[in-house]
Formats: structure tokens, C-alpha cells, sequence
């Protein structure tokens, strides 16, 4: 079921929204310094492995004891494994990223990602880029360019990781549009954990080496696991209380909330053309929300 719109949004809904988007907020921001303690002993590839393991215990302890292992459908396995690999992707370079550029411009960046989405969907969906969606990409870029003020100086392998990231997680969120239609989120998010987990095994695996986590390191692992699960959880389930015109807003915080983060633990100075750049990244966003939100109303009724 798609999110209401506005105009029918639920008395309560909105507040109920902005609690899950709450929870949303402290797992992403949990999983990210979670992420950068664990990168210590393990790659990217190994806490994708046991983030991935950690995954398919809890999903698949729910699909059992829900009694849903019927919803676990194959007809689609083949977009399962493509979107799923674009996460992967994007997801390994997300975790490269925390623990080499400050943790405000790894989210800043991440803001991008719907606009990936857009141009993406194009391409898979058949959808117009029409003149407003085009101008809302061209004032994202340049909230690209702000955030990173590319030079031979400041360019480094960490910024294009997280452009790198939001590319793919706008790759996954494109399949993962086509598999809602006739799939559910507990089917997507098993074969995510599942295939996730063989291609972690894979790549981790490849130089005949992998990492055990150290005792120390538990924590941290479990940590990624379920923030990870939690976040995606609590943004849908906010997003089916309210419409993204909504919801997205309170999103954003979590760019002041990871900076403040990074400065608190980190000594991450506040870079207040990061912080102007993803503004200008969400004003983009929100505006092509609205717009799209505003030319579904006519048809709603």
C-alpha cells in the first residue's frame, strides 16, 4: 500500500511518523559509529558478512514464528539478486567511507541518493524526466559540488565511495520499487539478508582469509546488524503513516544529529559548506516531492 497523501494523512499520524523517524535516526546514526569501530579489525566485505548472517536469523526467526514463510516468493529471484547486489555495492562503500571522510559529508552525500533514483528510473521504470525533475537533479549536483568542492586537493577515494554509495542505493531502491508490487517487505528484506550474506561470504572469502570478530568487536557487529534492520523498519513504517512531503523533513536531521556525532567523538570540525550543500540536496528533493505529491492529487479521489 502506497503512503497517504497529505490531504487523508490520519489524526496522530504525523507525530506517530516523526517517533518512528526517531528510531530511524538513532540507528542510522548507531550503525554508522558501529560501522567505523568494527573497521578496525574487520573489511567492509566481513561486516557485511556477519551484518548479513545477523539478518537472515532475525527475518527469518520473524517469517517462522509469523507464520508468513509462504510470502518468501521466488517468481522474482532474478530482481532480487540485482537490486540486491546494487546494496551491496553501495552498502560496502558506505562502510569505506565512514572511516575515511567526516561522517557529515558521508550523509550529506548519501541525501543524493533519490536523485540517483530519478535519473535511474528513467532507464528501468520507463518513467518521463520531465523539466522539473531535470531542474531539481541540477540543483542536487550543485549541492554535490558544495559538499565536496572538488579540486585536486579535496577529491579522494572516501567522496567518490559515498557518491558511489548513493548510486547504488538509489540502484536498490529503483528494483526494490518494481518488486513491492507483487512482493512483501518480509520476502525483500529475506532475500536481501540471504543473498547478502553469500555475496559477503564470497568477497570476504576471496583471499582465502577471513576475519573472526574479536570480543571486543561483538558489540559493534550486533549493533550493525539490528540498527540496520531498524532503520529501514522504522523508515517504512513512517512512511506508511505519512507521505514522504512529511517524513522527509524530519529525515534530514539526521545530518545536524551524525555532525554533532562526529564532533562530539570524533573532534569532526563542523564544515558549514557541507551543511549549505546538503540543504541545497534536500531542498531539491523536497521540492520534487512536493511537486509529484501536489500532480497525484487529482487522481487520488
Amino acid at each position: 500500500m502506497s503512503a497517504p497523501l497529505a490531504p487523508g494523512t490520519a489524526p496522530g499520524a504525523v507525530p506517530r511518523a516523526a517517533l518512528w523517524m526517531v528510531g530511524s535516526i538513532v540507528s542510522f546514526s548507531a550503525m554508522a559509529v558501529a560501522g567505523r569501530y568494527v573497521s578496525t579489525g574487520l573489511d567492509t566485505f566481513e561486516i557485511m558478512l556477519y551484518r548479513s548472517l545477523l539478518g537472515v536469523v532475525i527475518i527469518s526467526s520473524i517469517v517462522t514464528l509469523t507464520g508468513k514463510r509462504r510470502t518468501v516468493a521466488t517468481r522474482h529471484i532474478g530482481t532480487h539478486i540485482i537490486r540486491n547486489i546494487s546494496h551491496f555495492t553501495g552498502q560496502n562503500l558506505w562502510f569505506y567511507a565512514i572511516t575515511v571522510i567526516p561522517l557529515a559529508q558521508v550523509f550529506a552525500l548519501e541525501f543524493t541518493g533519490p536523485i540517483w533514483a530519478m535519473l535511474l528510473a528513467t532507464l528501468v521504470l520507463g518513467e518521463r524526466l520531465t523539466w522539473p525533475r531535470s531542474l531539481a537533479a541540477l540543483v542536487g549536483f550543485l549541492g554535490i559540488l558544495i559538499v565536496t568542492r572538488p579540486s585536486p586537493e579535496t577529491l579522494s577515494p572516501g567522496l567518490f565511495a559515498a557518491a558511489g554509495a548513493a548510486i547504488g542505493f538509489a540502484g536498490s531502491a529503483i528494483f526494490t520499487r518494481k518488486l513491492t508490487r507483487t512482493d512483501s517487505t518480509l520476502c525483500i528484506l529475506f532475500w536481501l539478508t540471504l543473498t547478502q550474506a553469500v555475496m559477503g561470504l564470497v568477497c570476504a572469502g576471496f583471499d582465502g582469509d577471513i576475519a573472526l570478530p574479536s570480543a571486543e568487536a561483538v558489540p559493534g557487529v550486533i549493533v550493525i546488524g539490528v540498527a540496520g534492520l531498524c532503520a529501514h523498519y522504522c523508515l517504512t513504517t513512517a512512511l506508511g503513516l505519512a507521505p514522504a512531503s512529511v517524513v522527509m523533513p524530519i529525515d534530514f536531521t539526521r545530518l545536524p544529529v551524525i555532525a554533532i556525532v562526529g564532533m562530539l567523538l570524533y573532534a569532526e570540525p563542523l564544515d558549514p559548506w557541507v551543511l549549505l550543500g546538503a540543504a541545497l540536496i534536500f531542498a531539491a528533493n523536497y521540492a520534487n516531492i512536493l511537486r509529484e505529491t501536489r500532480a497525484a492529487r487529482p487522481s487520488a479521489g
